[in-house]
């Protein structure tokens, strides 16, 4: 018999983002595991997550359910609340994660400043995000994570790169403005 590697993800989330990602009593952590047929590894001191199936593929693990784990985990890690982050138990729901410093030179005073801008008077711009797109979106830290179906996905990201790019509120209010009026007559989605 050959020996095959277990399939598993290992990554890191903040720490101050663990206890969110156990919940009370491990009630997150158990959630996830029973829904996507993993285990999780928590290291509470250092962050890092072991994710792997419970059973092997040959034995009728999922190894989709690995990256649908591997999805949620860092969904959390990036700010969602667990019951935002459990959306990504779907078939069609992604999670995407942009990093501000890829589009800013990373100064203390840039990253602060897009952070500002992202989020807007009172939280306005990101829940206009949230609301046009029909997306969750966290920024946290130097990133961006969004959660929700790949198109409406797509047209969040923009917005988000177009505003940390500089672009004027107003201009990206009417973009989505647009793109929720042409999503609603179904089908007749702009390109971004």
């Amino acid at each position: 018999m050959e020996f095959r590697p277990e399939p598993e993800f290992m990554l890191n989330i903040p720490r101050e983002r663990v206890g969110v990602l156990i919940g009370p009593q491990g009630s997150v952590k158990r959630r996830i595991e029973e829904a996507l047929g993993v285990v999780l590894e928590v290291d509470s001191g250092s962050g890092s997550v072991r994710i792997r199936l419970a059973r092997r593929p040959e034995e009728g693990g999922d190894p989709v359910a690995l990256f649908k784990a591997r999805d949620v985990v860092q969904a959390i890690g990036r700010g969602f609340s667990p019951e935002r982050a459990f959306r990504l138990f779907e078939d069609d729901v992604v999670l995407s994660v942009i990093d501000i410093a890829d589009y800013v030179k990373p100064s203390r005073n840039n990253l602060v400043r897009v952070r500002a801008r992202l989020i807007g008077r009172e939280g306005r711009t990101r829940r206009m995000i949230e609301e046009t797109t029909n997306t969750y979106v966290s920024i946290y830290g130097d990133t961006v994570a969004i959660i929700g179906e790949e198109e409406d996905v797509r047209a969040a990201e923009e917005a988000v790169i177009d505003l940390i790019n500089g672009a004027p509120h107003s201009a990206v209010y009417k973009k989505l403005n647009e793109y929720a009026r042409l999503r609603k007559l179904g089908g007749l989605r702009p390109r971004f």
